[in-house]
């Protein structure tokens, strides 16, 4: 008798633990979608060996895109903002994860500052438990700025995390720190040529 009631603790302590796990897994699941993705390995950076956190710098740029012209290159995971005399500003950028990345050529159609997040229906059905519209601020995953690219779902936008940038795991979005947006957004208009390739 003894022993069957022991065996049942045990049993309704395991289903009790299984359970509290599985939650916990849906909320780790969850919190990792709003910021942005998967942990990913950490990039050390001893004594400046090993990277660098630099996201922005003004390179020479040989492209034959018109000045205030931006250009993606997911492949380098790079925004190049095209500048005068065959230079460009070059920001660090995350982009979409296999199967959500994408080519084209858009116009900014939209700006705004601290945007409110609106998960597309697409996004809501892959990913439970997101909410059906979240206020801009720190917490948002859009972070302090975002530039809209025609009438896609796409924008170009901040982040509140950053260990997200120079990797490949939106849903098509280009993140960047919200520093890098903030820069960008001050120097792009509505208008603006867009060329993902």
């Amino acid at each position: 008798m003894t022993f069957r009631i022991l065996a049942a603790i045990v049993a309704a302590a395991t289903l009790l633990g299984s359970a509290g796990a599985a939650q916990a897994q849906y909320e780790n699941e969850r919190q990792q979608m709003l910021m942005g993705g998967s942990p990913r390995a950490k990039n050390y950076n001893f004594f400046g060996w090993g990277g660098s956190d630099a996201t922005r710098t003004k390179v020479n740029y040989s492209g034959a895109e018109k000045p205030g012209t931006i250009v993606v290159n997911t492949a380098e995971r790079r925004l190049y903002l095209v500048q005068d005399g065959g230079n460009a500003f070059r920001y660090t950028i995350g982009v979409g994860r296999a199967g959500f990345q994408w080519r084209g050529t858009h116009k900014v159609s939209a700006k705004k500052e601290w945007p409110t997040w609106t998960p597309p229906p697409q996004m809501r059905a892959r990913q439970k438990g997101l909410p059906a519209q979240m206020a801009g601020g720190e917490d948002n995953p859009l972070g302090a700025r975002a530039m809209y690219l025609g009438s896609t779902l796409y924008r170009i936008h901040g982040s509140n995390d950053p260990d997200s940038i120079g990797q490949a795991e939106s849903s098509g979005c280009f993140r960047m720190i919200n520093d890098d947006v903030k820069d960008l957004y001050e120097r792009v208009a509505i208008g603006t040529t867009v060329i993902v390739r």
